[in-house]
């Protein structure tokens, strides 16, 4: 039976359990795949360790997590929008009425966090968790909010403006990563804003180009931020392209050598570039990934073979190494949030 838990005041007196410094806090962006209402992350921590995972909804959506850690030490803290660990937290999975989950309607729109962490006599004897975090939101969404914050759905400016770290950023027709691409604008162009809704545990806004060619479409509000009614000199960039220009996508089979496990291989990627690489194996299977870029700007994340995320977006400085779950085509895509073209090493390997 479902237990509902509905986020009452007497909910914002649980207190967080602070276990972890700042170092320690590792902070992840969770998107569901295109047209998706939940995905299913695996992880682990060490000791003090703790993970923040940041997803958007909107009032009057239901947030469902259930958590299965390999140490039953393991809890998590859910946070509303604006708040996070050291903040009062509005629900403790060690005090659910069903433990480690949890299952409410969201009082307000904006980003919610959820920190999964191990309490003190696990955590000072550096004990280890590896554990499988389920995250849905379903329920309709309302209706198209005019001039959100950055950081909620409420109040904001009239205007917004592109801010990535020098690419540019594609417009859809709809909100969703799967809808059609319209056009990709410019690092630094200004933008009418049309409002804005959460969708695949994201923001998207509704946007318009304010200098000719006029075009109007969908963005992802995580690359906005306040701009002005200035209509920019930063170009809008056209949105088909060949492999190793800006805004192009490419895939690669990866095959390994007879008798290995696993492959090297080196790219480039252009600014606003991606590049998948696709490899099929079977559930249970271990997935090891290294990429070794030359230069900032590119980050990588996977996919299952039902494209939902196995692992959201990664700092390459972090290895990944875990157990597969579905058979299939796994998916690992590198891209390019930098201003510069970036080469790189890929390493990947099955067990």
């Amino acid at each position: 039976m479902k237990h509902t838990v509905r986020l009452v005041a007497s909910l914002c007196l649980l207190f967080p359990a602070t276990l972890a410094s700042a170092q320690d806090i590792r902070t992840e962006t969770v998107n569901f795949a295109a047209g998706a209402s939940g995905t299913t992350i695996r992880d682990r921590i060490t000791g003090y360790e703790s993970v923040s995972y940041k997803l958007g909804a909107e009032a009057g959506q239901r947030l469902s997590i259930t958590l299965n850690p390999s140490n039953t030490q393991t809890y998590f803290n859910v946070y509303g929008p604006g708040s996070g660990p050291g903040d009062q937290a509005i629900a403790n999975s060690s005090m659910t009425l069903v433990l480690n989950r949890f299952d409410g309607i969201l009082p307000g729109s904006g980003d919610y966090t959820v920190s999964v962490y191990m309490m003190r006599v696990a955590a000072r004897r550096n004990e280890v968790s590896d554990y499988a975090l389920d995250i849905s939101i379903t329920g309709a969404t309302g209706a198209t909010v005019q001039s959100d914050y950055a950081d909620g759905l409420q109040g904001g400016p009239d205007y917004w403006r592109v801010n990535t770290s020098g690419g540019g950023l594609n417009m859809r027709t709809g909100p969703s990563s799967e809808a059609g691409a319209v056009t990709k604008i410019g690092n630094g162009t200004n933008l009418r804003n049309l409002g804005c809704r959460m969708a695949e545990g994201r923001r998207w806004c509704r946007v318009a180009t304010l200098a000719d060619p006029g075009y109007e479409g969908w963005v992802a509000g995580d690359f906005l931020i306040e701009g002005s009614d200035r209509a920019s000199a930063a170009p809008v960039q056209p949105t088909h392209h060949g492999a190793g220009q800006s805004g192009a996508s490419s895939d690669v089979r990866v095959r390994f050598a007879a008798g290995t496990t696993g492959s090297e291989m080196t790219g480039a990627l252009a600014p606003g570039e991606s590049r998948r690489y696709l490899i099929g194996a079977a559930a249970n299977q271990a997935l090891y990934v290294r990429v070794a870029p030359q230069g900032p700007g590119l980050s990588y994340q996977i996919f299952n073979p039902d494209r939902s995320f196995l692992l959201g977006a990664m700092d390459p400085a972090q290895e990944y190494r875990g157990q597969l779950w579905q058979s299939g085509d796994h998916a690992i895509e590198v891209f390019n949030r930098g201003g510069t073209t970036v080469s790189y090493n890929i390493i990947i390997g099955i067990d």
